[in-house]
């Protein structure tokens, strides 16, 4: 059976849910407000089952211990050092071991700007767990949230909690490793695109040498660095080509082929589309 809260030695704060309302109607808020935050302390049989989704995101750290947590996508163990977070509108459990209860720090947001956030950071229900380098930083900041929660509901109070919590979540958005086998994967792809922008990119062959399928390369390498191995590589070639741009007086037809565009006209049409402006006309603005 699992106990949702009642442990010995918790603090928790509910926010009540006309207030909740309240304040997200307020003009000039953040989009996101923390409804709930506590910290459980070996929280023995501690779980819940949410088949029904709920509205608010979840973050819980776990600081000691160990449990599960389970979405659509599967059950995830989670260890000392790890953090789950479940996004808004998916149906979720997580619960404690029985041998080695958890010891967590908690929050739920709500607000309209949660899903977009979760949705362009990777926080799916496909990767629910995350080892941040560093836990020590953001259970400080969850810390913080329920500081600010337990003094008193005031909007300058809410805000402040909002603003801690979106901290930590930009710290476990930036962190976007589940695995540490998986993130030097990674690492190592972006070092290797970097290093060759004027050569051909082989998905298949990037893949072979990670020794994984091209669809699970890709996959993988878009959830943690946020587009894909194309996409990145592009960003690449451009980056070095505004450097060239603003550091020599080299024809652009020659810094093309310097980033790997044989046909200078495919490099224009990519450059414009990302840069909104030609590379002559990027070379000609006044910058710094």
């Amino acid at each position: 059976m699992l106990i949702p809260d009642g442990f010995p030695g918790q603090r928790m704060l509910v926010l009540p849910r006309p207030r909740v309302q309240e304040f997200l109607a307020q003009p000039g808020t953040t989009g996101l407000l923390v409804t709930d935050s506590g910290f459980f302390p070996r929280a023995d049989s501690h779980g819940r089952r949410r088949s029904t989704p709920i509205s608010q995101g979840v973050v819980i750290a776990c600081v000691d211990g160990v449990g599960w947590c389970e979405t659509e996508s599967g059950r995830f163990p989670v260890q000392k050092g790890q953090v789950m977070v479940l996004p808004p509108g998916s149906p979720h459990s997580y619960g404690a071991d029985g041998l080695h209860p958890w010891t967590l720090w908690w929050f739920h947001v709500a607000g309209p700007a949660v899903d977009r956030f979760f949705a362009a950071s990777g926080l799916t229900p496909e990767n629910p767990v995350r080892r941040p380098r560093d836990l020590y930083p953001v259970v400080a900041l969850m810390s913080e949230v329920l500081t600010w929660m337990e003094r008193d509901s005031t909007t300058t109070s809410l805000n402040a909690a909002a603003g801690a919590a979106w901290h930590a979540l930009t710290l476990l958005a930036s962190d976007r490793s589940r695995e540490t086998d998986s993130k030097d994967v990674i690492e190592h792809t972006t070092e290797y695109l970097r290093n060759h922008l004027a050569d051909h990119v082989s998905i298949r062959e990037l893949a072979s040498l990670a020794s994984l399928s091209p669809s699970r390369f890709s996959a993988l390498f878009k959830r943690q660095i946020g587009y894909s191995v194309v996409q990145y590589h592009t960003l690449l070639r451009m980056a070095r080509a505004r450097e060239l741009l603003d550091t020599t007086s080299r024809p652009v037809a020659t810094i093309a082929a310097e980033v790997g565009y044989v046909d200078s006209f495919y490099f224009a049409r990519q450059f414009k589309k990302v840069h909104g402006m030609t590379a002559r006309q990027y070379r000609a603005q006044r910058k710094g």
